[in-house]
């Protein structure tokens, strides 16, 4: 296939955040003009894709009226729920929608799919449509960097540098984020920022909870900290863009993807309790690549400064799409 000038993109989003960020990730580094196709699911999407077969059966009605001719050359899509619908649409279309699915979408129908970019961490075996990517595509981009440095340098500017991100996520459905995790967090990013004369910039995600109280009352360095659910913009765009280091917790293949976008250094803090076997092979991977260190909680972690690539697999998927595709 050969994209023309009428070549038409749908971006598949459904609800949750992780899977709409990959998606438009890839849908941006394509540089091309796509359409986004809102999905909602009915209780029937929970059903095994074995069961749904290809089919709109696990949309809404609202969501299904904009599922209609003309048939799109391209597809992005992310997560199991999706795949039926996309390879509906393949087949509707005679075969002549390329698929591309981020995440492996499970046995059903793998073979409909043209690109399928899975993490490393994942461990899927290699095929001919299947591409390994590091962490998770995002929208992190230099240029997103570069407009909200200059968005955030006059009410960041007064901290004292070296100025470093923390990041926190939280508990998980299979591990806790606990408040001695919380306290231990909190006093190791504030003693580095402390014995390097800086300063942290906190930010914290829905799954936080409680606990996030516990973290704050541990820093004692100068820092700007937002709480998630407090009144006024979302500054974590503008922390990592202002940051010369991140420290995030390893809870999240976004969180410690989005981290290793910037090109200084980055420590994960990553807890036994907290950690799946999952995300500990990310961690590996990006240590081992140089993206990243571990940050010791317990002796201490002192800041040092090294520079890295910027590491965005939505860049790659991007090539990989138009190499295939021959744009």
């Amino acid at each position: 296939m050969t994209a023309t000038v009428n070549f038409m993109i749908w971006n598949l989003i459904d609800d949750r955040a992780g899977n709409q960020s990959q998606c438009l990730g890839v849908g941006e580094a394509l540089g091309l003009k796509y359409e986004i196709r809102d999905l909602e699911y009915t209780a029937a999407a929970a059903l095994p894709n074995f069961v749904m077969g290809k089919s709109f059966g696990g949309l809404t009605p609202s969501s299904r009226v904009n599922l209609v001719e003309p048939w799109p050359d391209l597809i992005i899509a992310a997560g199991r729920r999706c795949s039926p619908v996309a390879r509906h649409i393949k087949e509707m279309n005679g075969g002549n929608t390329f698929l591309v699915q981020i995440m492996y979408p499970g046995d059903t129908g793998i073979d409909e799919f043209d690109l399928v970019c899975t993490p490393r961490h994942d461990a899927i075996q290699d095929g001919a449509n299947v591409f390994q990517i590091i962490g998770a595509p995002h929208r992190v981009t230099q240029d997103r960097l570069a407009t909200a440095r200059q968005e955030w340098w006059k009410r960041l500017i007064h901290l004292p540098a070296p100025r470093i991100a923390l990041i926190v996520g939280g508990s998980t459905k299979r591990r806790t984020f606990t408040q001695q995790m919380a306290s231990e967090l909190g006093a190791a990013a504030s003693k580095m920022a402390i014995d390097a004369g800086g300063s942290l910039m906190v930010t914290t995600s829905r799954r936080s909870n409680d606990s996030v109280d516990a973290l704050i009352n541990e820093i004692k360095a100068p820092a700007e900290i937002f709480k998630w659910g407090d009144e006024g913009e979302n500054p974590y765009l503008g922390f990592l863009a202002m940051a010369e280091g991140v420290i995030v917790t390893g809870d999240s293949i976004s969180m410690c993807s989005e981290a290793a976008a910037t090109s200084g250094p980055v420590w994960i803090y990553a807890p036994k309790k907290l950690t799946t076997h999952k995300h500990g092979m990310l961690h590996q991977q990006l240590i081992k690549d140089g993206y990243a260190k571990y940050l010791d909680a317990i002796t201490g972690t002192y800041f040092e400064q090294w520079q890295h690539p910027p590491l965005n697999a939505a860049t790659q998927i991007s090539a990989e799409i138009k190499k295939r595709l021959k744009i």
